[in-house]
C-alpha cells in the first residue's frame, strides 16, 4: 500500500519532531501511534467480516490524505486504504471506502483509482483542502466509475448529506454490493468544527450513518475508522450518534428514510447530484 521508501522515512522519525509537510509534524511517539491506527483498522475489518458484527476503530491520527509515498494533511499511514488492501489481499472481491470526512481523502483515491475491486465513494466540501475531489474524477482505465465523487458548496447542512446520501452514495453503494464497507468517518463538517465551512449536525451524522450500516449489512460486513474532527464536545455527540445508529440497526436505517426527506436541504445538494450525474450516469444504474 505505501512504498517501502517511505514507510522506512516514517520509521526513521521514531523518537524525534520531524516536519514531514507544512501540515504534518510528527511527534516523537507517532510512527509507532500511526502504525497501531492502521493495525487496529485492518483488525477491525477482519472483525466485521469474520463475525458480521459491526466493528469502529477509534483511531488518531486521521489517515485519508497519506499517499503512497508522502505525509500529507495529519496523515502518515493510510488506515482506511491499508485495511482495504489487506481485505483484499484476505480473499474478498469488492471493498466499498465511503468517506464522509469534510475534506476529500486525496491518498484514498489515488489508492484504487485504477481498481474496480474497491469503490471509492466521497461527500466533502469543494473547492477545498487538499484541492482533488471534483465529480469529474472518476477513475481510470479498469477503475473508471469506481471513484465517486460528492463536491458540496460550502454551507451544506444535514439535509444536503442526507438528499445526496439518498440520491447517490446509497443507491451506488447497494449496487456494488460490497463484502466490506469501509467508513472513513470524519466529524469535521459538523457546524462547530473550526478547519471547515459546514452545518453539519450530531443528528445528520447519526442518519447518514445508520444509512450507510444499513446498506451495507445487507450485502457484507461494515466498519468505520475515524478521520477528522477538531472540535471535541462536537466529536464526542458525533461519535455517540455514529455508534448509536450502529448499534440500532435496522431501526437507524428506518429512521434514516423517514426524517432524511423532512430534513431542508438547499440548492448546494442539487447542484452536487448533477454533477455526479453529468459524470457517472453511464456506470450506475438510475443516475
Amino acid at each position: 500500500m505505501h512504498a517501502a521508501a517511505y514507510v522506512a522515512l516514517l520509521e526513521a522519525t521514531a523518537g524525534r519532531a520531524v516536519m514531514l509537510d507544512p501540515d504534518t509534524f510528527t511527534s516523537p511517539d507517532s510512527e509507532r501511534v500511526a502504525r497501531l491506527a492502521a493495525g487496529a483498522a485492518v483488525q477491525a475489518a477482519e472483525h466485521a467480516v469474520g463475525s458480521g458484527e459491526p466493528a469502529f476503530a477509534l483511531v488518531r491520527p486521521p489517515g485519508h490524505h497519506a499517499e503512497r509515498d508522502g505525509a500529507m494533511g495529519f496523515c502518515l499511514y493510510n488506515s482506511a486504504a491499508i485495511a482495504a488492501a489487506a481485505a483484499r489481499a484476505g480473499g474478498l472481491d469488492r471493498v466499498a471506502i465511503v468517506d464522509i470526512d469534510v475534506h476529500h481523502g486525496n491518498g484514498t483515491q489515488h489508492s484504487f483509482y485504477e481498481d474496480s475491486q474497491v469503490l471509492y465513494l466521497s461527500t466533502h466540501q469543494f473547492p477545498f483542502y487538499p484541492g482533488t475531489g471534483a465529480a469529474a474524477e472518476i477513475g481510470n482505465g479498469a477503475g473508471a466509475g469506481f471513484t465517486v465523487n460528492v463536491p458540496l458548496e460550502a454551507g451544506a447542512t444535514d439535509g444536503d448529506y442526507a438528499r445526496v446520501h439518498d440520491a447517490i452514495v446509497l443507491p451506488v453503494l447497494d449496487q456494488f454490493r460490497p463484502q466490506l464497507t469501509i467508513v472513513s468517518a470524519g466529524y469535521d463538517a459538523h457546524e462547530r468544527d473550526p478547519l471547515a465551512s459546514m452545518r453539519m449536525t450530531e443528528h445528520g451524522y447519526g442518519l447518514i450513518v445508520g444509512g450507510l450500516a444499513q446498506v451495507a449489512q445487507r450485502h457484507g460486513a461494515f466498519m468505520c475508522v475515524t478521520e477528522g474532527g477538531y472540535e471535541l464536545p462536537a466529536l464526542a455527540a458525533c461519535l455517540e450518534a455514529s455508534l448509536k445508529a450502529i448499534e440500532d440497526g435496522a431501526r437507524a436505517g428506518a429512521e434514516h428514510a423517514a426524517h432524511a426527506a423532512d430534513l431542508a436541504s438547499t440548492g448546494r445538494s442539487e447542484r452536487a447530484i448533477a454533477a455526479v450525474r453529468t459524470a457517472q450516469k453511464s456506470f450506475w444504474r438510475g443516475l
